[in-house]
């Protein structure tokens, strides 16, 4: 690249906004009585009438849909307004039956809000302008190739209806690791919520809008240095939408970031579009010119009361959040902050270590659920929801180290390893594997025997060579068959040498 275009670059300043749709985590829809586990479900299995758009067909809302999202404004410390209501959105799409969407427009159920994310060691406040409730639309099927190449493309209509909360930020973002930090903080929320299952196929979709704003006196404020909100209303964006994953959405916007940075550089425009991410080819393919909001003609949806939340808002609690947690394990645990934020990682996890913390030291009880539990389940692509029913048995293993019973070794290498691959106890894997501890008397024998048999490592030791007495402690472990504490065996051996 040249001077003058890693110039140009540095007077681009890069302007990202989001919207995230998020299904929230209910039995049924959110306008009828039909399930949302689409798992193992037949194609068009799961529903009815009003979720197929079919004329007399009336919607009933979902009390649990509005509970999850105003525990959402809670956590994000929004202002969650005493009545709201809902919209028609009109479009036209194969998947969306009724050629209109039930959501929210002017009067969303949360409004200005904000998350706080730490990115490269820095907290930045993210501004969230409003999160509203919506249907899902069903979901298309492309056979024989993508959307451009498919043979025939089948619908899908057990989705349509799953209740969404779509989450709008303001452009606050400046990069696409702070787009990748913000939607893992986001999802952290919403499962500590219980709001959101991070499995379900489709539950977090993200549309991205990008611009590019030259970085001049006429568009930065001169006390802020941001970007004006005149300068942000007159740049043309473009959208990205069909993205997964945290991780797609920051290969889509830096591949979207180079596309438009290289525009500019050979002088031509920028055009208002809406582009699709092809995941596997690793490139945004254009779809369409970007709508507007006339575009989609809303009008109020007359099926549907206004809805009003005042009188029982107050009433719906939300756990303990992250951030909370996190500094609630450092004062009353005495934790590191790489060990809270492990063990923070989830709500089950953090469940998870308390549990066990309960019973013996929290910082015993931390490396083990932290370190040894966490890395052996991520090394077997599992979760520790998958060992929720053997917390008494970890606790066990726990208990079988604290008290000097067995190695740490053997209980990390051996006895967990045999729990998690054969499903065997902890006691079972000691006894039958003869991991009980060595006394102190066979100890003894084994380090005299050890010096005894190995002359040429105690010359060595004696002229000063490290290496030598971790060669006799392994000696040692051999005797005792793993079951001797390595530090104790060094101790002891240094102790008869100097002897």
């Amino acid at each position: 690249m040249t001077a003058q275009a890693t110039q140009q670059d540095a007077d681009l300043a890069v302007v990202i906004g989001l919207e995230v749709h998020v299904q929230l985590e209910t039995d049924t829809k959110i306008f009828c009585s039909c399930s949302t586990d689409q798992t193992d479900a037949e194609p068009n299995s799961n529903t009815c009438p009003v979720c197929l758009g079919l004329p007399g067909a009336l919607p009933v809302l979902n009390e649990g849909a509005v509970e999850a999202a105003v525990k959402v404004g809670k956590a994000i410390d929004a202002d969650i307004p005493e009545e709201t209501r809902f919209h028609r959105k009109n479009y036209y799409y194969p998947d969306l039956p009724k050629n209109f969407q039930i959501t929210q427009y002017d009067e969303p159920i949360c409004q200005d809000g904000l998350l706080e994310v730490g990115v490269e060691g820095e907290r930045r406040e993210i501004g969230i302008e409003r999160a509203h409730l919506e249907e899902d639309p069903g979901s298309l099927q492309h056979v024989g190739g993508s959307i451009d190449t498919a043979d025939y493309t089948l619908v899908n209509y057990n989705r349509a209806g799953i209740p969404l909360l779509e989450i709008v930020t303001r452009p606050d973002f400046r990069s696409p690791d702070e787009v990748r930090a913000f939607l893992a903080k986001l999802e952290e929320v919403l499962e500590y919520l219980g709001v959101f299952e991070s499995t379900r196929d489709g539950s977090l979709r993200i549309d991205a809008n990008i611009s590019l704003v030259e970085r001049s006196e006429e568009n930065v404020d001169v006390e802020t240095g941001e970007i004006t909100v005149e300068a942000l209303e007159e740049a043309n964006r473009t959208e990205v939408k069909n993205i997964s994953s945290h991780k797609g959405a920051e290969k889509a916007l830096a591949y979207e970031v180079t596309r438009q940075k290289n525009a500019v550089q050979r002088g031509r425009a920028i055009e208002q579009e809406t582009r699709h991410w092809d995941e596997s080819k690793g490139i945004t393919v254009s779809m369409r010119s970007k709508e507007e909001e006339k575009d989609y003609r809303y009008f109020g949806e007359a099926d549907l009361p206004p809805l009003q939340v005042a009188d029982w808002k107050d009433e719906i609690d939300i756990p303990e959040l992250p951030d909370a947690r996190r500094e609630r394990f450092r004062e009353e645990y005495e934790l590191g902050e790489e060990a809270a934020s492990k063990l923070t990682s989830t709500k089950q996890v953090a469940d998870f270590y308390e549990d066990v913390a309960e019973e013996y030291d929290p910082d015993l009880a931390a490396t083990w659920v932290a370190d040894n539990l966490l890395g052996e389940l991520n090394y077997r692509d599992m979760e520790v929801t998958d060992v929720e029913d053997r917390l008494d048995e970890v606790t066990r293993l726990v208990e079988l180290v604290a008290t000097d019973e067995i190695t740490a070794k053997n209980a990390r290498e051996t006895v967990l390893r045999e729990m998690l691959d054969e499903g065997r106890a902890p006691d079972e894997v000691v006894e039958d594997e003869g991991l009980g501890k060595t006394d102190d008397d066979e100890l003894q024998q084994a380090v005299a025997a050890a010096i005894e048999e190995n002359p040429d490592a105690v010359e060595d030791h004696e002229n000063g060579e490290g290496g030598a007495i971790n060669f006799l402690v392994g000696q040692v472990m051999q005797k005792t068959g793993g079951s001797a504490d390595p530090g104790d065996v060094n101790q002891l051996l240094r102790a008869e040498l100097e002897e």
